[in-house]
């Protein structure tokens, strides 16, 4: 006797919302009905089809309403404690000013690890100084790191508009910053870490390092859910996540249109520095220990699975792990909802920053 499989997702039912996906998480599930973000969301007002204009008039817009879902992230939790914040002002490569936000433990000597953090908006929108990136800021030094928040250039928004390669170049810039001062920061080893877009960065900075001769001074990359695979106007069979989860809190057609922001023209396609999972064998090989993170229930999954496979094959040391029960980012959205997945995450950096 045959049996049929069950695809998951959309991809076994084209309309099924991920409330009703069965794999979710409910407090998840729970947290983002209070957003109305448990169905699908109305079909994108742009595409990749729009002119460049267009699409940055969009990104002013709805970069409010992102904001707006990071202040609710960590709206009732208690404020960590016995961690100080301050902010340097350095010049980046191209002659601009970098905010760096730099948070610390109270009451720890000695050298401790860095993280420099590049925040999500898929390269386009929002700030390292909304609340809930300052929160996860404040949740990883606690354990006692460094942290480092790049206010890079986006793409489109009110830091906007900033086309590729200028955020990665602030990233760049900060890391350097950081490399530079490291014994006046208390600094022993300097980690890249970022999610959705910020993965992208994060990513691209250890790919340019490599390439500009300093990738000896990182120790490390922890991307989570890293949009990296510029498919999203035209979605690849390979990436079935894109068809699977599509609708999960984020829509495709909508990623592809934030995609042609970062790069108008399209003659960064397949550039690794700008979308890493078209990097080649050569481009990886020699790069530090990597974590790629991805969440269960985000379009954006496989394109990190692929990456992931990419570093092996290359001969970089690579961990993946996959946050169940979750939609794009989902360990570092609810914070008041599900504190637990939260920590988990903030512990896996701690320890991947320690172990190396």
């Amino acid at each position: 006797m045959s049996i049929s499989p069950i695809l998951p997702g959309r991809l076994g039912n084209p309309s099924l919302d991920i409330k009703d996906d069965p794999r979710a998480d409910p407090r998840m599930i729970a947290a983002m009905a209070m957003l109305a973000m448990d169905v699908a969301p109305p079909p994108s007002p742009v595409t990749a089809a729009n002119s460049i204009e267009e699409l940055l008039a969009y990104c002013m817009e709805a970069e409010a309403g992102f904001n707006a879902l990071g202040d609710f992230v960590v709206a009732n939790t208690p404020l960590t404690s016995e961690v100080s914040s301050r902010t340097e002002v350095i010049t980046g490569v191209d002659g601009n000013d970098i905010n760096l936000y730099i948070h610390r433990p109270d009451g720890v000597d000695g050298p401790m690890p860095c993280i420099v953090h590049t925040h999500g908006g898929g390269m386009a929108i929002l700030k390292a100084s909304n609340p809930n990136y300052g929160r996860w800021r404040d949740d990883l030094a606690a354990t006692g790191m460094v942290v480092v928040g790049v206010e890079f250039r986006n793409a489109a928004g009110e830091l906007g508009p900033h086309p590729f390669p200028a955020g990665l170049n602030d990233c760049a810039s900060a890391a350097q910053w950081v490399i530079a001062n490291s014994a006046e920061l208390g600094v022993s080893k300097v980690v890249m870490s970022g999610e959705s877009g910020g993965g992208n960065l994060s990513i691209a900075t250890a790919l340019k390092a490599k390439q500009d001769g300093w990738i000896g001074d990182i120790a490390g990359v922890y991307a989570q859910c890293p949009y990296i695979s510029n498919a999203y106007a035209a979605p690849i069979p390979e990436l079935a996540s894109l068809f699977e989860n599509d609708n999960y809190f984020l829509n495709v057609e909508n990623m592809g249109a934030l995609a042609k922001t970062y790069d108008p023209d399209g003659a960064h396609a397949t550039n690794a520095l700008a979308w890493p999972m078209h990097a080649e064998s050569s481009d990886l090989e020699g790069l530090p220990p990597h974590v790629i993170s991805v969440n269960q229930l985000d379009p954006l999954r496989d394109e990190g699975l692929v990456y992931f496979r990419k570093l092996l094959d290359a001969g970089v040391s690579a961990v993946s792990r996959t946050v169940n029960g979750t939609c794009h980012a989902g360990d570092c959205l609810f914070l008041d909802a599900m504190p637990d997945v939260w920590h988990a995450t903030i512990r896996d950096i701690k320890g991947f920053a320690d172990s190396l």
